[in-house]
């Protein structure tokens, strides 16, 4: 099983530790793309290196990251949204992800 990642403000760190991925909690801060409300019903989710730290690199929550890694997720689970990225419909539990980096600063 492919190993899958989730870029968020460090903000979110406790609500995820918590609670898990869930994008109806959605609102300690806004999205890597900088949107105030979820984009989808579900978390994206990069499915390599590269792509997470493509969205590392969109950051546009107004300050510092975590990278999560996903477990358990394979890609017929995933949803493609209308802008090409892929998001797991529904909520991942907190057993599910794993903070793998932290505290990564906007990059200029």
């Amino acid at each position: 099983m492919s190993i899958r990642y989730h870029v968020s403000s460090v903000l979110n760190r406790a609500s995820i530790s918590r609670y898990g991925l869930d994008w109806s909690r959605m609102g300690a801060a806004p999205g890597i793309a900088g949107s105030r409300e979820p984009e989808q019903q579900g978390c994206f989710l990069a499915g390599n290196e590269w792509e997470r730290d493509w969205f590392v690199r969109m950051n546009n929550t107004g300050g510092d990251v975590d990278v999560w890694e996903v477990h358990g997720v394979e890609a017929d689970d995933l949803t493609q949204s209308p802008e090409g990225y892929y998001f797991l419909p529904g909520v991942l539990p907190p057993s599910r992800v794993r903070l793998s980096q932290r505290d990564i600063p906007p990059q200029v």
